[in-house]
C-alpha cells in the first residue's frame, strides 16, 4: 500500500502581550503554512471569539471535503469523455456543539453546480459523482454523512 505523508506549520498570532493569561485576553488568530504555497491567515469561528475576516478550521474542513470531491470528479470525467467547462460547489456543513463544550460535525452537503458541453453527457456527468464520492480521501475520513445534490447544467 502507497503511503503519501503531509506537513503543515500552524503558528498562532494572537498574543496581545500577556498570552492566555484570560479567554478574553488573547486573540484566536493564527497563520497556517505549507513550504512553497501561500500563507492561509486563520482564526476560529466568530462563535467562539475568532476573527470572521479569516478563515476558521470548520470552513477549511468543509472546503477540504468539497474540493476533494471536485478533483476526483473532475478526473473521472475526463476518463468517461464528459467534458466540463464549469463546476461551482456551494457547500454546507452542520456542526453540533455538546454541552461540556465540544462538537463534531453531523452532515455536509455538497452541491455542485456543473456545466457540460453536450445533452448527451448529462446522465454521465450526474451519475460520476457517486463514483466521485466513493474515492474521496477526505469523505473516506469522516463519520458523517456527505450527501451530493448536483445539477449539470449543457452551455
Amino acid at each position: 500500500m502507497k503511503k503519501h505523508h503531509y506537513k503543515t506549520t500552524t503558528q498562532w498570532t494572537g498574543n496581545k502581550g500577556t498570552g492566555t493569561s484570560g479567554y478574553r485576553y488573547y486573540e484566536r488568530s493564527h497563520m497556517i503554512s505549507v513550504d512553497y504555497k501561500v500563507n492561509i491567515e486563520g482564526s476560529s469561528d466568530p462563535s467562539f471569539r475568532g476573527d470572521r475576516t479569516k478563515h476558521n478550521p470548520e470552513e477549511m474542513f468543509l472546503s477540504s471535503l468539497s474540493s476533494c470531491h471536485m478533483l476526483w470528479y473532475l478526473h473521472f470525467c475526463s476518463e468517461a469523455g464528459v467534458i466540463v467547462t464549469d463546476y461551482v460547489d456551494e457547500a454546507a456543513g452542520i456542526m453540533e456543539e455538546t454541552s461540556n463544550g465540544s462538537g463534531h460535525f453531523t452532515e455536509v452537503i455538497l452541491s455542485p453546480k456543473v456545466t457540460v458541453t453536450e445533452q448527451s453527457m448529462v446522465e454521465k456527468a450526474e451519475q460520476l459523482h457517486h463514483k466521485a464520492h466513493e474515492f474521496c480521501f477526505i469523505a473516506n475520513s469522516v463519520n458523517f454523512p456527505v450527501k451530493h445534490i448536483p445539477i449539470v447544467l449543457v452551455k
